[in-house]
């Protein structure tokens, strides 16, 4: 059984957008097919920078709220495991 996981992809505006999923590498595909979130659908290619293995929903959905209320900065130290 997959874990869920807590992502981060760069979208072609270089914004950030974050989201869970039980397979990253696939909804990262469905992200640039254009079927993903409404956000990302006009901002594809989106580039995936970041992911943080969680375990449950509920501990994915809490990662997710405060993953999302980081500012820029601190989502970038993220991705250079700061």
């Amino acid at each position: 059984m997959n874990k869920w996981s807590v992502y981060i992809v760069q979208c072609s505006d270089g914004s950030y957008y974050c989201g869970i999923s039980k397979d990253v590498t696939q909804r990262v595909a469905t992200h640039n097919s254009g079927r993903g979130a409404k956000y990302t659908k006009s901002r594809r290619p989106v580039v995936l920078r970041y992911v943080e293995e969680v375990g449950s929903v509920g501990q994915a959905l809490k990662r997710e709220r405060e993953v999302k209320g980081y500012s820029r900065k601190k989502k970038e130290s993220l991705f250079k495991g700061e």
